[in-house]
C-alpha cells in the first residue's frame, strides 16, 4: 500500500526521477543530492526511487549524461567546419554553467551514455569534416573541450563555494567580498596581477576575462587550420 500522499512506485518513471534529480542537483550540488530529498520532490518514497535507479551513483551518472543532450549539433551540410566547432564549443560551456555540479561529478564518476556519446560523435564528424582523419580529429576535438572546461572551472567553483558559504550561515557574498579583497591585498606584492586585479575588480571570484572563450576558441581553431596547412 503507498504512503499517504505518495506516488505509488509504478507511477514513477527513470526519465521524471532523472530529470528530478537535475532540478536537485541545479540547485543543490552533488552534496545536496540524497534518496530522501529527491523522493520528497517526486512525492515517493526513497525506496521507490532506488528500485528504478539502483543507487546514488548510477542516479548521478544517469542525469550527468541526460544534459549533455541539451547540446545543439549544427547541421553541417548547412556551415563550414569552424562555425559547426564554435557553435558547440559555446553550448557546451552554456550547458555547463547552467549544471555546475556536472565538473566535479566528472572528477568522481565515468562519465558516458547515449547523451554524451551524441555529443562525442558529432564532434568527431566536425573535425574529420576540417580534414583530421583518425586519431588527430580524435586529438583535436579534445584541444577544444579541455579548453571549454577549463574555463568553466571558475564559474562552477564559485557556485560550489558560495552554496558552501551559506549552508554555513552567514552573507555568503559579503564573505566573498571578503575573500577577494584579501587576495587583492595579497596581489599588491605582485605588480602585474594587481593591476588585472584593479582593472577588474568588479569581477566575481573564479571569473574568466571577458570574450576569453571567443578569444581562445579562435586561437585553437587557427592553429588547427595551421596544422591542416602545414600537410
Amino acid at each position: 500500500m503507498p504512503y499517504p500522499g505518495r506516488m505509488p512506485r509504478d507511477t514513477l518513471t527513470t526519465e521524471r526521477i532523472v530529470r528530478t534529480a537535475i532540478e536537485l542537483l541545479d540547485a543543490e550540488g552533488l552534496e545536496g543530492l540524497n534518496m530522501r530529498s529527491l523522493g520528497e520532490r517526486l512525492g515517493s518514497a526513497a525506496t521507490a526511487v532506488y528500485w528504478h535507479v539502483k543507487s546514488k551513483d548510477n542516479l548521478v551518472k544517469l542525469a550527468g549524461d541526460e544534459v549533455w543532450n541539451e547540446i545543439e549539433l549544427p547541421d553541417l551540410d548547412a556551415v563550414d567546419w569552424r562555425t559547426a566547432a564554435t557553435t558547440m564549443a559555446h553550448s557546451l560551456y552554456d550547458m555547463i554553467i547552467r549544471h555546475p555540479w556536472l565538473v566535479m561529478a566528472m572528477g568522481t564518476h565515468v562519465m558516458y551514455g547515449p547523451g554524451k556519446s551524441r555529443h562525442d560523435d558529432h564532434g568527431l564528424a566536425i573535425y574529420e569534416k576540417a580534414g583530421f582523419v583518425g586519431a588527430d580529429a580524435d586529438r583535436a576535438m579534445a584541444t577544444v573541450f579541455i579548453f571549454v572546461l577549463g574555463i568553466t572551472l571558475g564559474e562552477s567553483a564559485a557556485v560550489t563555494l558560495t552554496r558552501r558559504l551559506r549552508r554555513e550561515g552567514g552573507d555568503a557574498e559579503e564573505q566573498m567580498k571578503e575573500m577577494m579583497a584579501q587576495a587583492s591585498e595579497i596581489a599588491m606584492r605582485f605588480p602585474r596581477l594587481h593591476a588585472r586585479i584593479e582593472a577588474v575588480q568588479d569581477a566575481g571570484y573564479g571569473e574568466a576575462p571577458d570574450k576569453s572563450l571567443e578569444f581562445g576558441l579562435q586561437v585553437i581553431f587557427d592553429g588547427l587550420e595551421a596544422q591542416l596547412a602545414a600537410r
